[in-house]
């Protein structure tokens, strides 16, 4: 069967549609019916924002204190959109941050009522404590100061929380998904390529870790290896190979006997160039989706984890831990405080729930 046969007849209209000299590949065709797709756009947009907001980190996050703890008691639970003033005195030399640890304010910031001026000095009404007199050279400055998703028990931004808790949920997805990929596509292509012995042992081992409950092998996990930033990422990455393994061995097994592999064995290439220049490349395809529904396991296994206080550690902001510390108010006046880093996890776990799909349809040349 020839590569024109493969297409559907609206995609070979749009082959005669196109201008002499423009791509006509098979990667060209799926990104044209991936971006026809507005969900998948807005998936990949969504995506991006979470992507962009996470890399700059603390240069767009209102509050560029490290992990956003920055906190004002006399502030606490402020609503959506509170102003607040600030008298900004005593400077200090602290060492400098960056946009990836934050950096320490380099004076004390107060909340006050009102200041009034006077010749060399200022009378000071904080929100909380008695009124003072400052000299004036000891002011920095007097700024006024807006919380746009308000502040949480503590006073801490919660803008400030939820976009540096991005960086949690998609680092962990991220080297979740790679540790589960190197795993899982090493296992699953070993396993169906040369069968046998191998193969046996190979499935063996992924029903034994398929049997376990998937959240309560990463609770023991993480026990075994500590709480903390780093553990969570093994630990998750440890416990999601598995699907990976089964979608590569099922792949290669049907492939495995084509044409260009036995010309590959026939060469007397060896079986590692064999499966991995030769046979993992045809798979691609469903690697990638596996793997985009791996990224949003592990976003909400990471929210879990957290939850339970088992995951990423305060005073790191995480999503899960937000949700923990505010879920109380939902039946309060300030149920937002929990609504909306939940309302974030959904976002990007959605966002990569259709991009798997939308990647799934595109690649998809029978339908």
């Amino acid at each position: 069967m020839t590569l024109q046969a493969l297409f559907s007849k609206k995609h070979r209209r749009f082959l005669k549609q196109q201008a002499p000299g423009q791509s006509t590949s098979l990667s060209h065709l799926a990104w044209h019916r991936f971006c026809r797709n507005r969900l998948s756009v807005a998936s990949l947009v969504v995506i991006g924002l979470f992507v962009l907001v996470a890399i700059l980190g603390y240069l767009v996050t209102p509050d560029h204190t490290p992990y956003c703890n920055q906190q004002y008691l006399e502030l606490a639970t402020l609503k959506p959109g509170s102003r607040a003033t600030f008298l900004c005195y005593d400077p200090v030399d602290k060492p400098g941050g960056s946009f990836l640890t934050g950096k320490p304010l380099p004076y004390t910031a107060l909340p006050v009522a009102s200041c009034q001026t006077e010749a060399d000095s200022m009378h000071v009404v904080p929100i909380a404590g008695e009124p003072f007199t400052i000299a004036r050279e000891r002011v920095v400055k007097l700024h006024e100061r807006t919380f746009l998703l308000g502040t949480d028990a503590y006073g801490r931004d919660v803008l400030s929380m939820i976009m540096i808790g991005s960086r949690v949920s998609l680092s962990v997805g991220f080297i979740a998904v790679l540790i589960a990929l190197l795993i899982g596509i090493t296992l699953g292509a070993l396993a169906a390529y040369h069968g046998g012995w191998v193969d046996n042992l190979i499935t063996w081992l992924i029903n034994v870790v398929w049997s376990i409950p998937t959240v309560l092998l990463v609770i023991a996990i993480t026990f075994a290896l500590g709480k903390g930033f780093w553990q969570v990422f093994v630990a998750v990455g440890l416990t999601m190979w598995v699907d990976i393994a089964r979608v590569v061995r099922g792949q290669v097994y049907s492939i495995k006997e084509k044409e260009y592999v036995e010309a590959a064995r026939a060469l007397g290439y060896s079986s590692f160039r064999t499966i991995f220049r030769h046979i993992l490349p045809n798979i691609t395809g469903a690697v990638i989706v596996v793997a985009a529904a791996n990224f949003a396991s592990a976003i909400l296994l990471e929210a879990g984890l957290s939850f339970l206080g088992i995951g990423v550690q305060p005073p790191m902001p995480s999503w899960g831990t937000m949700v923990k510390e505010n879920y109380s108010y939902i039946l309060l006046d300030s149920a937002y405080l929990a609504l909306l880093p939940g309302l974030a996890i959904m976002l990007l776990v959605l966002a990569f729930m259709l991009l798997g799909n939308d990647i799934r349809d595109a690649l998809d040349i029978k339908s």
